[in-house]
């Protein structure tokens, strides 16, 4: 190959890279291993891990420890749906466009929103999307508003979209743990594009969005809500408390943690903003025959064909993600649902009591909440994440670490967790009274 495109030998086929960044020095690999050898190599290192089954997951913050039944991995599993993609050829892909149509159909019913796509990358790149659809929507140049309860990650995938664009986020303080409805009235106005709340927030707690959605559509603006869509099986839906567009993290349907990704973003909204949706829309019609058939509906980001005047950058979808969301939720139905969120619900609840009442901490806001809170640990309590590298050997994945004290630790209990392990946990919390902080 060399010969044929006239270079003499590797080096000279490399020349053209720069002399720091090309790797001249021999590789030290060790001598080559038969398969029998290397199998037993891999299986020496996978036992140095910790099995997840081992640790009991309280950790949260946006990725949860949801129960996934056996039917999700199953079907997902195929091959027809494990290597589903954007179906560019639409007619040549009724069974991935049916089951994208099936997902968007299970999404507006859980929100009671009237559209939704399928589908984006996760929540932080919906919460962006969900903005920069406001401001074409609204033509208001003014300041995005966005609570300071809204996810961090969140804010700063929003940040980074925005960052070159003629456009400005406005974050709302919420010392007390939510967005004060009289402190969002007194920032919006008649060039706000859009506000953003998420509900429950990133501390756990619930917000006053009824109220808050009001406010913001008094002026004229959208109102934006970042959903948990395990919470809609207790909690009044997006479509209910007023909500212009819905965003979520759709990983607590049907996949994993997954140490963080990849995820699947959810994104609804009322029929008026249709042609502002990014991302894709399946739509469902009927063939020459009067059979029914799928159809792409819409895709208005196509940036070959609409280029400057596309309304996203979205390039693909979470295909298979989507697909683990909508047979998660298909094999759940509205009762399954219900079941889940009030488990949820009602173990959070339990173990946060056991918390305060073992004095490993107190609720850092007096506020309702659904399957998360905020704990502020007690003063004989070594540091919050001093506490989780602790409790791993105890266990337990005893929460997140919150990034504006360090003395404050997220707290998520799902339906997955049984009454031992949450007994356990606090058992393991209060022998870590009088630590010190500082040590160990």
């Amino acid at each position: 190959m060399l010969e044929k495109i006239g270079k003499k030998d590797i080096a000279e086929l490399f020349n053209s890279i720069p002399g720091p960044v090309r790797l001249d020095r021999p590789l030290k690999l060790p001598p080559s291993l038969s398969e029998i050898e290397l199998t037993a190599l891999a299986e020496k290192l996978a036992r140095k891990n910790r099995h997840p089954g081992e640790l009991a997951c309280f950790m949260g913050a946006g990725a949860y420890d949801h129960f996934i039944p056996a039917v999700v991995d199953s079907l997902s599993s195929r091959g027809e749906f494990v290597t589903a993609y954007t179906p560019y050829q639409a007619e040549a892909s009724q069974g991935s466009l049916q089951v994208f149509f099936e997902f968007q159909t299970l999404v507006c019913q859980l929100t009671g929103m009237d559209i939704a796509n399928a589908s984006l990358y996760e929540a932080g790149s919906a919460v962006a999307e969900a903005a920069m659809m406001a401001m074409s929507a609204t033509a208001r140049r003014g300041p995005v508003l966005i609570a300071g309860t809204v996810h961090p990650h969140y804010l700063a995938t929003l940040k980074t979209y925005t960052a070159n664009l003629d456009a400005e986020i406005q974050e709302i303080d919420c010392p007390m743990g939510f967005l004060d409805p009289l402190a969002l009235a007194s920032q919006v106005t008649e060039e706000t594009p859009c506000v953003i709340v998420q509900h429950p927030n990133f501390d756990g707690s619930l917000e006053e969005v009824e109220e808050l959605a009001k406010i913001a559509r008094a002026k004229g603006s959208l109102f934006v809500q970042v959903f948990d869509p395990v919470s809609l099986g207790y909690l009044k839906g997006p479509g209910e408390l007023g909500a212009d567009i819905a965003v979520a993290e759709g990983q607590g349907l049907g996949s994993p943690m997954a140490f963080g990704g990849p995820y699947l973003g959810l994104m609804a909204c009322r029929e008026s903003l249709l042609r502002k949706l990014p991302g894709r829309l399946v739509g469902q019609t009927v063939d020459r025959h009067g059979k029914r058939c799928w159809v792409l509906a819409l895709q208005t980001r196509e940036q070959h064909i609409r280029r400057e005047k596309a309304t996203s950058n979205i390039c693909t979808n979470q295909g298979l993600y989507a697909i683990r969301a909508a047979i998660h939720l298909a094999a759940l139905g509205p009762k399954g649902l219900e079941e889940t969120a009030h488990h949820c619900l009602d173990k959070a609840h339990h173990a946060a009591r056991l918390l305060v009442q073992n004095k490993v901490g107190t609720l850092a806001f007096d506020r309702p909440f659904f399957k998360e809170f905020r704990l502020r640990l007690a003063d004989d309590m070594p540091p919050a994440s001093q506490c989780v590298r602790l409790l791993v050997d105890h266990g337990y994945l005893a929460g997140v670490p919150h990034p504006s004290n360090p003395q404050d630790l997220l707290v998520a209990v799902t339906e997955s967790r049984t009454s031992a392990e949450i007994e356990g946990l606090v058992n393991a919390f209060v022998s870590l009274k009088g630590f010190g902080k500082g040590r160990g």
